[in-house]
């Protein structure tokens, strides 16, 4: 009885190129495992593409993980305001770890040893698929056909599909553009015109967004409530996580909003060029940051900012099931028990700007910063001492370096 490996795959050519190789140069039983992260395209034909190189029914596995994906990855990523290298909301990267889960749970389900994937030697994902396949079984074998076969050109990888009678689409025949991956929280484009990065993004490219110039002229105003962190209604209508975010997603499409032209560092240890569209997610982080403002304590804040490079730094290189992560995870939990409330927002070409902010639980007090009366709620001469005792050792360090 042959071996079983769990592919994550997508119906396109890479991946049913990866399906076939491994039936037939290491001679497993081939499953795979698709899944619906709200890419915006039919997944359902990956199951007839599967069909196709004669994968069983029961050895397909395509799945609608959209609510699991918004729930329980990006909303605990968006409590952190994560963002790696101060821009990137981490879109791909959030992914991953709900794949790898799948996978190595299909691969229990199924009896299989090995999992696989088809990422490239030179990218993070691998990583990423990896040490969250690892965390969650030590024992698993993975396999990574970009690091093992010899087709290393799109025109090897196209002969040896037709050699196999896998279809090409002709779209697939000459040189794509750029590379695509998407989800429900982004889309990330890279590689060749976007491979010098003193080249403005091709307006071509982004698939997402309306060019802000082109956005509408009028700026439309919007409420997202929050409850413990997490967003739950739009413009008061309760919604659910992927729910929301889907809709998040519409409004910023319609406002160009999320776009980010970056030159970050790969763990692997290059440097890349992308291009991200983040509508939903841009908007998201706003009103969640802005939610924070009156209902954290200033410690607790500038704690969480502290915290989230580490945080973010974490989720890019595929560490989201460390004990660290983890350990981070519960802090920024605690963090927001009382981050409870409604933010109003402005969507404007291109711009999510945070206009107004309300909470049961706001810190907030007019009385203590009004330029008007304050009837007593604040002495102005406790100041004084305040200033005294904060600028002692400054002043004692400023004497000693002038009588030096």
């Amino acid at each position: 009885m042959s071996q079983k490996v769990v592919l994550a795959y997508s119906g396109g050519l890479d991946t049913s190129v990866i399906a076939k190789w491994l039936s037939v140069e290491r001679g497993l039983e081939v499953v795979t495992f698709t899944a619906d992260l709200g890419q915006g395209e039919e997944i359902e034909p990956a199951r007839a593409k599967a069909k196709a190189m004669g994968i069983p029914d029961d050895h397909i596995f395509i799945e609608d993980v959209r609510e699991e994906f918004v729930r329980d990855f990006v909303f605990p990523m968006m409590r952190a305001n994560a963002r790696y290298e101060g821009d990137y909301l981490l879109g791909t990267s959030i992914a991953r770890p709900l794949i790898s889960k799948r996978l190595v749970e299909i691969a229990h389900q199924t009896g299989a040893d090995f999992i696989a994937h088809g990422a490239t030697g030179k990218g993070n994902d691998q990583v990423r698929f990896e040490l969250s396949a690892y965390a969650l079984d030590p024992d698993i074998k993975v396999i990574a056909p970009w690091r093992e076969w010899d087709l290393t050109s799109r025109t090897a990888l196209i002969a040896w599909a037709e050699a196999h009678q896998i279809q090409v689409p002709k779209d697939k025949r000459g040189d794509s553009p750029f590379s695509t991956d998407a989800n429900l929280l982004h889309t990330s484009s890279e590689g060749k015109v976007l491979e010098d990065p003193w080249e403005e993004t091709p307006d071509y490219v982004y698939s997402r967004t309306v060019n802000p110039e082109d956005a509408p002229d009028q700026p439309e105003y919007i409420t997202v409530d929050f409850e413990k962190g997490d967003g739950v209604a739009l413009n008061g209508e309760a919604m659910s996580p992927a729910t929301l975010l889907a809709a998040l997603n519409d409004l910023g499409r319609k406002h160009g909003i999320g776009r980010l032209d970056l030159v970050e560092n790969r763990f692997v240890g290059m440097k890349s060029r992308g291009m991200y569209e983040t509508p939903g997610g841009e908007i998201y982080a706003r009103a969640h940051r802005g939610i924070e403002q009156i209902t954290l304590d200033r410690g607790a804040a500038h704690l969480k900012d502290e915290l989230m490079p580490k945080y973010a730094e974490l989720i890019y290189n595929g560490f989201w099931f460390s004990p660290e992560r983890e350990m981070l995870q519960a802090a920024i939990d605690h963090s927001q028990d009382k981050v409870t409330g409604t933010v109003r927002l402005k969507l404007y070409k291109g711009l999510a700007s945070v206009v107004g902010r309300k909470s049961p639980y706001s810190l907030y007090s007019e009385a203590h910063v009004t330029f008007e009366d304050d009837a007593g709620a604040y002495d102005q001469k406790d100041a004084e001492g305040f200033i005294k005792l904060n600028g002692l050792r400054l002043r004692l360090l400023s004497r000693r370096n002038r009588d030096a």
